[in-house]
């Protein structure tokens, strides 16, 4: 093993430690980022849908996006294309797809995304195709670091 690697320092952020972002629907944190870790390839986070919660639905210029159910059921449409995915599921949203993800359940969603690879700037990796549930909180840009 190189000494590089023995003395790497490991990144490590806690889900709980990283401010909600509530703008689009939900609770999302970014939490493994060009910000928090110094990724490059891409970021991932977090989403809590309790009952009757959406996210808005958006589109991604330049990243898939990978969704994986922790607890719960969620639903998701892609283009026109409505899925539901349990506990244990996962689907991937190829770039440029709109796609809005809803709790139509009685108990909460917990899941887990990751988008790759990264928008050359991060204002330039989200699309907005709808209305807002909460326009005036949080990060119009969900806040992940790298270039400006």
């Amino acid at each position: 093993m190189s000494e590089a690697v023995e003395e790497l320092a490991v990144p490590k952020v806690r889900a709980d430690d990283v401010a909600p972002n509530r703008r689009r629907g939900g609770d999302i944190r970014v939490v493994l980022s060009p910000k928090t870790v110094a990724s490059t390839s891409g970021f991932m986070g977090t989403l809590t849908l309790a009952p009757g919660e959406f996210v808005a639905e958006h589109y991604h210029p330049y990243s898939e996006e990978f969704i994986f159910v922790v607890r719960g059921r969620l639903t998701a449409r892609l283009g026109t294309q409505v899925t539901e995915l349990v506990a244990g599921e996962g689907l991937m949203v190829p770039k440029e797809v709109p796609h809005r993800v809803w709790n139509d359940g009685d108990e909460e969603v917990h899941a887990v995304f990751h988008l790759s690879p990264l928008a050359p700037r991060p204002d330039l990796g989200h699309v907005d195709t709808e209305p807002l549930p909460n326009p005036g909180v949080g990060q119009a840009v969900p806040d992940v670091g790298g270039p400006a």
